[in-house]
C-alpha cells in the first residue's frame, strides 16, 4: 500500500483554530448537523490525509480499523472477485462518509480516482462519541439510510435497466453527488475512467462508449473533453433512463 500523507493536524497552530470551520465538504457531510462541542471533538480525533490519484485508502482484507470522511477529491470503492474480476460498488465525493457499515475487516477496498483528502477518525474512538453524541448518531443514521437506498438503485440498476438506461441514469445522478464542485447547469464531470464507469453499471468498455456516441450523434449530450462533457436534452436522457424513450 501507498503511504498516504498524514497533515500535521497535532501542532499547536492547528489546535487554535477548529479546522472543521474551514472545510468545504462540513454543510454536505454529517459534521454539518453537529454542535461546536461535537465537533470541536471530532477534530481533536481526525487524521487529515492526503492522497495521490491512485494512493489506496483501504484495502479489501484489512483490519477495518478507521473510518473514513471524504473532504475533497473522489474515491473508487470496489470489491475484487476470487477469479480476479472488479465490480465497482460507488464513486465518493467530499462529503461522503466509508466505513460506516463494515464488520471486523474491510470488504471492499478504496482508491483516490485523483488528488483527494479525508478525515480519519479511529473506529473505537468515533463509536464512543458516538455514545456520547445523540446527534452524531441521528446524522449517521441518516447517511446509513440513505446508503442502503442508494444500494437498493444499484441494484435496480444492474438487474433490470438496458446499457442505454444505466449509461442515462448514472449521467443524471453524478453531478448531485459532487456537490462540492457545482458546474453550470447540466455539465457533468467525469474524473472516473471509461473502465471504472464500465465497472461500476456492469457493462465493457466497448458498450460505455458505444452509448456515449450514440447519446453524443443523436444530440442528447456534448462530449467537452474525455472528463466533461453537457446534457443537452435533459428531458430526453431522463426519458431514456426510466425506459420511456
Amino acid at each position: 500500500m501507498l503511504d498516504m500523507k498524514v497533515l500535521p493536524d497535532a501542532c499547536a497552530e492547528r489546535r487554535r483554530t477548529n479546522a472543521c470551520d474551514s472545510c468545504g465538504a462540513r454543510q454536505h457531510s454529517v459534521c454539518g448537523a453537529l454542535e461546536t462541542p461535537v465537533l470541536d471533538r471530532l477534530d481533536a480525533m481526525a487524521d487529515r490525509i492526503r492522497l495521490e490519484p491512485g494512493q489506496v485508502l483501504v484495502r479489501q482484507g484489512e483490519a477495518a480499523d478507521h473510518l473514513f470522511n471524504i473532504t475533497s477529491g473522489s474515491v473508487r470503492v470496489y470489491r475484487l472477485m476470487p477469479d480476479g474480476r472488479r465490480q465497482i460498488t460507488g464513486f465518493l465525493f467530499a462529503g461522503d462518509f466509508l466505513g460506516l457499515t463494515t464488520g471486523g475487516t474491510y470488504d471492499f477496498s478504496a482508491e483516490a480516482i485523483e488528488a483527494s483528502s479525508a478525515c480519519r477518525f479511529r473506529r473505537t474512538d468515533y463509536r464512543a462519541e458516538m455514545r456520547r453524541s445523540p446527534s452524531l448518531e441521528a446524522a449517521l443514521f441518516d447517511r446509513v439510510s440513505h446508503e442502503l437506498e442508494a444500494a437498493q438503485a444499484q441494484m435496480l440498476l444492474l438487474g433490470r435497466k438496458t446499457a442505454q438506461e444505466r449509461m442515462a441514469s448514472f449521467l443524471l445522478d453524478l453531478p448531485a453527488h459532487d456537490p462540492c464542485r457545482p458546474g453550470p447547469a447540466d455539465h457533468v464531470r467525469l474524473p472516473m475512467t471509461r473502465a471504472e464507469i464500465a465497472d461500476y453499471l456492469g457493462l465493457t468498455i466497448e458498450t460505455v462508449s458505444r452509448v456515449l456516441t450514440r447519446f453524443k450523434t443523436s444530440g442528447v449530450i456534448r462530449l467537452l473533453s474525455l472528463n466533461e462533457l453537457r446534457i443537452e436534452q435533459p428531458g430526453r436522457l431522463r426519458a431514456i433512463a426510466e425506459g420511456e424513450a
